[in-house]
């Protein structure tokens, strides 16, 4: 079952695709199509506007429907935490950082993009089948920008069934897509829209210094399967807290890319000063409060919901038995105590969600002393975690995570709780039920 929080995150991963300075310049090609074919009747427009959508919508649920074919049910998400995907994801998101920085440009070939350019606008096209391959070709073209998203999306389907993919694509191209829909009903809203401009290449920096900072997450993701103890929580908030001072510096003015504009020779000292609107303002503004922020992280303050994309913390106040479920079994029937399971995965953004903002609370961690606790990871490549992974499809039904059990020393089932909650009270509550 798809949870409403990886809906929502499909959702705002849509949303957030349509600021990216790669989607914005389709905005008045898109608008000129539509005037230009849909000026018959109003019905026709809506019609094409809707095929258009549904250009967008198919190819990228198309990939969803891919990644949950090859993978399956139970391979997302040893597909998602192996670390060779993980080092691929860090080297796309830093060939299109760059990209976005303006020291080279990737693009679909011309030929591909002007031959579906043409046939859409061409006379023999101008319906239906046009709309849609304008579709294809805007989602082509947008490649550059929603890569990183889509990837950042497919990666966290990791933490449920293989419906997750297909769905989380579907909600994300939708959302992705309606805007376009509304401007191709009523175009005159596109005179309301900003030009593009030098704001565009401020725009293209700062995503393409975004995307550098999130290499590092799918990094301390391979980091944590190898056991470099390179990208550790330290080191990642470190490196985060570095890039969103470039950003500052930049808007500044104070550090410069090659898709800013060439000052002449004669002005140059003159033409780096940076003129601060009240948009560039407000953007300093939070980029400075976000690296203040950020720092407080690395001097031991909980960055709450954030921690769930860093490397976990060591946790010396709870004792977890790792990947040996007999033994916590064995200590169970020693001790006359029951197990708390805690099936997670490297990968498992809510898993380390809960972990951060859950499991450090104090009521919380009175209430796990009373078990015996056994941490089963069911994502990484090799016999015991698929052997981890079948048991607790076998046992409780489910692949998805977290997921947390208990069970008596004799394995039988007490309880479970799966998914993540955000309210601690409601956790303790299900641990005190199952330890009476």
């Amino acid at each position: 079952m798809v949870s409403l929080s990886f809906l929502g995150f499909a959702a705002t991963a849509g949303a957030l695709s349509l600021l990216t300075p790669c989607v914005f310049p389709m905005v008045p090609i898109t608008v000129s199509y539509f005037t230009q074919h849909g000026d018959r009747d109003r019905q026709t427009t809506l019609r094409n506007a809707l095929v258009f959508a549904a250009g967008i919508i198919a190819t990228f649920t198309a990939l969803g429907f891919a990644v949950a074919l090859l993978v399956g049910a139970t391979g997302v998400s040893q597909f998602a935490a192996n670390p060779w995907v993980n080092l691929l994801i860090a080297t796309l998101f830093v060939v299109f950082a760059l990209d976005l920085l303006g020291y080279y440009e990737i693009a679909v070939p011309f030929g591909v993009v002007n031959r579906l350019d043409a046939f859409t606008r061409g006379h023999a096209s101008s319906g239906a089948v046009g709309a849609f391959l304008l579709g294809l070709t805007f989602t082509l073209t947008s490649f550059t920008c929603t890569a990183p998203f889509i990837g950042t999306l497919l990666v966290s389907a990791s933490q449920g069934q293989w419906q997750q993919p297909l769905v989380g694509m579907l909600a994300y191209s939708t959302v992705f897509a309606l805007p376009f829909v509304l401007l191709a009903v009523i175009p005159r809203a596109v005179r309301h829209l900003p030009r593009s401009g030098n704001w565009l290449n401020s725009v293209k920096v700062v995503m393409g210094l975004v995307e550098m900072a999130a290499t590092f997450k799918f990094l301390s993701n391979a980091d944590l399967v190898w056991g470099w103890h390179i990208f550790t929580h330290t080191t990642v908030l470190t490196a985060w807290v570095i890039i969103s001072g470039i950003i500052v510096a930049y808007l500044l003015g104070a550090v410069r890319f090659p898709h800013d504009i060439k000052p002449d020779r004669a002005n140059d000292r003159g033409s780096r000063r940076v003129q601060i609107g009240p948009g560039r303002a407000m953007a300093v503004a939070a980029f400075t409060i976000l690296t203040l922020w950020l720092g407080s992280g690395i001097r031991g303050h909980s960055l709450g919901e954030v921690e769930s994309f860093l490397p976990p913390k060591p946790d010396q106040a709870l004792s977890w038995i790792r990947d040996d479920y007999a033994r916590s079994l064995a200590l169970a029937k020693e001790n006359h105590r029951r197990v708390f399971i805690n099936f997670t995965g490297v990968t498992c953004i809510n898993c380390r969600l809960m972990e951060a903002t859950i499991f450090t609370r104090p009521e919380v961690k009175r209430a796990l002393a009373q078990f015996e606790l056994a941490e089963l990871y069911t994502d990484l490549d090799g016999q015991k975690y698929e052997a981890q992974q079948a048991f607790q499809q076998r046992q409780f039904g489910t692949v998805a995570l977290p997921l947390y059990a208990v069970v008596d020393a004799n394995g039988k089932t007490v309880a479970t709780f799966a998914g993540l909650t955000r309210d601690p009270r409601v956790f303790v509550r299900f641990l005190e039920e199952a330890a009476e």
